[in-house]
C-alpha cells in the first residue's frame, strides 16, 4: 500500500463531489509549502506532549525530533498546548495520531486521525487544524467522518460504540466546533461514500466543479468541466445584454455571478501558475518571465544605522506603538490578560456572506455610512 491512499480521508471533500478528480490528478505531484510544513510541526510538538507528558512550553527554543530543523517558539506553543489541554479534557480510552483504516469503505481506505477517545459507548474524534486560514466546521466534515468510520472499524468490536463526535479545532482562530452523529447514520453515510468511491475508480468517473472541491484539486487548471463552467457564468447567463454590468442583470444572474466568484478566481489563479511553470520549464506562447517590482532595502543596516544617526539624530529611528497581537505575542499568554482591558475590537466592516455561513446576520443603517 502507498504512503498516501488514492482517495485519502484529507481529499474526501474533493473526490466526494468529484469522482472525476482523481484520475485528473493521477501522476501530479504534491506541492509542499511552508504554512503546511508548520501545521506537521505543529502536530509532531501535540504528540510529544500527549504521549510523554509535560506542557508545550517545555519545547520553547528547542529542536524536534523527526522534524529537527524546526525550533518551536512561543506562539506555537500556545496554541498547541490550546490543543492539548483540549484533548486532555477528556476522560476515556485516548489514542494519538493513529492510523486507521476505513477501507471497508474505501479501497485502500486510511489516514492518521489526530486524537480519537472512547468514553463509554461515545467515539471522539478530534482534529486539529493549524491553518489560520479558512475556518473549518465539523458538521458533516468527510475528512472526520471517513476517520470516525476507520476508527469504529478498528475498534468496534471492543467497545460499544453507539455515536460519533466530531472536534474541529483550530486555536490559531480561536474556534473549535462539534458534531454529534449516530452510529447507524455515520454507517448510512459510509454506504453512500462507498458508492462515490467506486465512482472514483472508473476510468470516464464524472467530473463535477464547485467551490469545495476544486479549492485544492490540482488538476484545476487544466480542467476542462472547470472552464466549461467558468464559461457558462461568465458569458452564457449574459450573452442577452449588451453590457453586462451589475444594473442591467436579474437577481439569478447576480447570484450566479457571486455564488461563482471564488471557484473563477481560483481557476484562473490555477491557470496563471499552470502557464508560469510552462515557461520556467521552456515557454508558452506568448508570455514570458520578467522582473517584478521590489523594495530598496539596506545593504549594511548596521552601517546605514551609524551613518543614518550621524546625519538625521533622533529623527533616524520611527517608534511606533506594537499591536495587541504583538503585545499579546511578547507577553505571553499567561501575561497578556494584564493588557486585555486595554484592548477594544471595533465591528467588522459588513462583508457579503451566503445565507448558510454560520455568522448572525446584521442590519445595516444609514448611520453606519459617510
Amino acid at each position: 500500500m502507498s504512503a498516501h491512499a488514492k482517495l485519502s480521508a484529507s481529499g474526501a471533500s474533493r473526490w466526494l463531489a468529484c469522482p472525476g478528480s482523481v484520475s485528473a490528478e493521477k501522476g501530479m505531484s504534491d506541492r509542499s509549502s511552508p504554512a503546511a510544513h508548520e501545521g506537521t510541526c505543529a502536530h509532531e510538538l501535540a504528540e510529544i506532549v500527549l504521549l510523554n507528558g509535560g506542557t508545550c512550553f517545555d519545547w520553547v527554543g528547542k529542536t524536534l525530533i523527526e522534524n529537527n530543523e524546526w525550533t518551536v517558539d512561543q506562539e506555537m506553543a500556545e496554541h498547541v498546548q490550546e490543543y492539548v489541554d483540549y484533548v486532555l479534557s477528556f476522560k476515556g480510552e485516548h489514542a494519538y495520531e493513529q492510523r486507521v483504516d476505513f477501507s471497508d469503505w474505501v479501497p485502500e481506505g486510511f489516514g492518521t486521525s489526530d486524537a480519537i477517545i472512547i468514553d463509554g459507548d461515545t467515539l471522539h474524534a478530534i482534529d486539529l487544524k493549524f491553518g489560520k486560514g479558512l475556518r473549518i466546521f465539523a458538521e458533516e466534515n468527510p475528512q472526520a467522518m471517513l476517520y470516525g468510520l476507520g476508527a469504529y472499524s478498528d475498534y468496534g468490536m471492543i467497545y460499544d460504540i453507539k455515536r460519533v463526535v466530531v472536534h474541529i479545532v483550530q486555536p490559531r482562530l480561536d474556534h473549535i466546533d462539534t458534531w454529534e452523529i449516530s452510529l447507524p447514520d455515520l454507517l448510512k453515510w459510509g454506504e453512500w461514500a462507498s458508492q462515490r468511491a467506486e465512482m472514483c475508480l472508473e476510468p470516464d468517473a464524472e467530473r463535477v466543479p464547485g467551490n469545495a472541491q476544486c479549492l485544492w484539486c490540482k488538476a484545476k487548471a487544466t480542467c476542462p468541466a472547470l472552464q466549461q463552467h467558468t464559461q457558462k457564468v461568465i458569458m452564457s447567463d449574459f450573452d442577452e445584454i449588451d453590457s453586462p454590468t451589475p444594473a442591467h442583470l436579474t437577481d439569478d444572474q447576480l447570484k450566479a455571478a457571486l455564488d461563482s466568484k471564488k471557484l473563477i478566481v481560483s481557476w484562473l489563479d490555477a491557470v496563471e501558475q499552470h502557464i508560469k511553470e510552462r515557461v520556467e520549464k521552456g515557454g508558452f506562447p506568448g508570455y514570458k518571465l520578467v522582473a517584478g517590482r521590489s523594495l530598496r532595502n539596506w545593504g549594511d543596516s548596521e552601517k546605514a544605522a551609524q551613518a543614518l544617526k550621524d546625519l538625521l539624530g533622533e529623527e533616524a529611528y520611527k517608534k511606533t506603538l506594537v499591536s495587541p497581537a504583538q503585545a499579546e505575542k511578547a507577553l505571553g499568554k499567561k501575561d497578556a490578560v494584564k493588557i486585555k482591558d486595554l484592548i477594544v475590537k471595533p465591528e467588522g466592516k459588513p462583508t457579503l456572506a451566503p445565507e448558510t455561513d454560520k455568522r448572525p446576520s446584521i442590519t445595516i443603517t444609514a448611520d453606519d455610512f459617510d
